[in-house]
């Protein structure tokens, strides 16, 4: 069963989210993360990024770069998988800590 993937940015589209809604199924009990390095192949799996930080709003911030806005969102069970611009993707869990990656 396909999961329900929210667009939350202003001019964002279904169709940016390209191949990313393919990767998650809600009854393939794995976590985000499991089903992502499975079946993400052909971008290495999912590799998590270092020194991102989750701001209030939700955007992510990396060092020295402007804040990247959420552009769509979607629940797997107790986690909140979130894209961003750019290709970077974060896995939230239900006690608020995360792993960033790219996946483009």
């Amino acid at each position: 069963m396909s999961l329900e993937w929210v667009i939350v940015h202003p001019r964002a589209t279904k169709d940016m989210l390209g191949y990313l809604p393919s990767f998650l199924y809600e009854d393939d009990p794995r976590t985000a993360k499991e089903q992502f390095d499975d079946r993400y192949r052909f971008g290495g799996g999912w590799v998590p990024f270092e020194g991102f930080k989750m701001l209030p709003s939700g955007e992510l911030k990396y060092p020295n770069d402007p804040p990247m806005p959420i552009v769509a969102e979607v629940k797997l069970r107790d986690e909140t998988v979130r894209l961003y611009t750019h290709s970077w993707v974060a896995i939230i869990q239900k006690d608020g800590s995360y792993e960033v990656a790219r996946m483009d």
